[in-house]
C-alpha cells in the first residue's frame, strides 16, 4: 500500500504546485504594486460578494470599472487586470461572481481546481448574477473617490456577461467585451443603452462564428456596436499574452502563438485606454 500511495500523492503535490504556480507572474507584480488594493464586501440582499479593488493615484475622481472574472473565476490575473486599470487612471473592481459557492460560503479560491470552479460558474442564476453586478455598480459609483461614471469590461465568459450586463443596466457608460458572445434576442438589445466594444482573436472560430448575428440585432436596434478582430490571436489572448514568452527551444508554433496573443494584447489595452478616456471626458 505505502508503494501505491506514494506515487499518488507525489501526484495530488504537482498538481497543487501547477495550480498555484500558473499565474505566478500576475501575482508577483501584484505584490509590487505601489498602488491602494484591497478586499471588500458587496452586498446583494443576503448575498455578501467578495470584489478585489484597486484605486488610481490621481488628483481628481475618476471613473470606474467592473471587471467580471473568466470562466476560471476570481484568478491573479483578474485582479492583475484591475491593478493595470487602477495605474491607467481609473478605479477597478473584480467581483467574485463565486462568492458563496465553495463548501463554508467561500469562492473562487476555496473552491480550488478548475473542474469546480467551471461547474460552480455554469450553476450560477442569471438573476443572481445581474443582482451582484448591480450591487457592484451601486458600490463604487458611490464611492468619494469615483466620479459616478461606470463601465464594465469582461473576458471569456465575463465577456458574454458584460455584453448581458448592458441589457440589464442602463446606466453604464460602456461595455468591454472581450472574446465572448453576446445575446440572441432582439429584446434583450433593444435594452442596451451604452456602447458596446467587442476585442476578438482571429483564431477563435467557436466565439467569432456569433459576431454577424450580434453585428445584425445591435444594428436592427440602432445601438452602437464596434467589433475588432485581431488577427493571429486566439481565445483569451489578453492573459495569453501578458504570460512570460515561452522558451527559445519551444516549437515555432507556440512562439508563434505567443507573438499574436502579445501583440493583439498590447493593441487592445491601447484601445481599452483610448475607449476609457473618452466616456470620461
Amino acid at each position: 500500500m505505502r508503494h501505491l500511495l506514494t506515487p499518488m500523492l507525489a501526484t495530488a503535490v504537482a498538481l497543487a504546485s501547477l495550480t498555484s504556480s500558473a499565474q505566478y507572474w500576475a501575482k508577483a507584480r501584484l505584490e509590487k504594486s505601489p498602488r491602494h488594493l484591497e478586499w471588500v464586501k458587496v452586498k446583494n440582499g443576503n448575498r455578501e460578494v467578495s470584489a478585489f479593488i484597486g484605486y488610481p493615484e490621481v488628483k481628481e475622481r475618476a471613473t470606474a470599472v467592473i471587471v467580471i472574472h473568466e470562466i476560471f473565476g476570481l484568478s491573479d490575473w483578474v485582479r492583475g487586470v484591475t491593478d493595470q486599470l487602477a495605474e491607467a487612471g481609473y478605479i477597478a473592481i473584480a467581483p467574485d461572481l463565486l462568492s458563496g459557492t465553495a463548501p463554508g460560503g467561500g469562492g473562487t479560491a476555496e473552491l480550488g481546481s478548475g473542474d469546480a470552479v467551471r461547474k460552480a460558474i455554469s450553476s450560477l442564476p442569471s438573476d443572481q448574477i445581474t443582482g451582484d453586478l448591480n450591487a457592484v455598480m451601486e458600490y463604487v459609483s458611490k464611492l468619494p473617490a469615483c466620479n459616478g461614471k461606470v463601465a464594465v469590461a469582461g473576458f471569456c465568459w465575463g465577456g458574454g456577461q458584460s455584453f448581458r450586463f448592458a441589457t440589464n443596466n442602463k446606466d453604464i457608460k460602456a461595455a468591454l467585451v472581450f472574446y465572448g458572445t453576446g445575446p440572441e434576442k432582439a429584446d434583450d438589445i433593444a435594452r442596451i443603452t451604452a456602447p458596446v466594444y467587442g476585442f476578438y482573436g482571429g483564431n477563435d472560430a467557436r466565439v467569432n462564428s456569433t459576431i454577424p448575428k450580434s453585428a445584425e440585432l445591435m444594428k436592427s436596434a440602432g445601438k452602437t456596436y464596434e467589433p475588432v478582430t485581431y488577427e493571429g490571436a486566439g481565445h483569451g489572448f489578453m492573459r495569453a499574452g501578458e504570460a512570460p514568452p515561452p522558451p527559445e527551444t519551444a516549437d515555432k508554433k507556440s512562439r508563434d502563438d505567443f507573438a499574436g496573443n502579445k501583440k493583439a494584447r498590447d493593441a487592445a489595452w491601447e484601445r481599452v485606454k483610448a475607449i476609457l478616456k473618452k466616456i470620461s471626458a
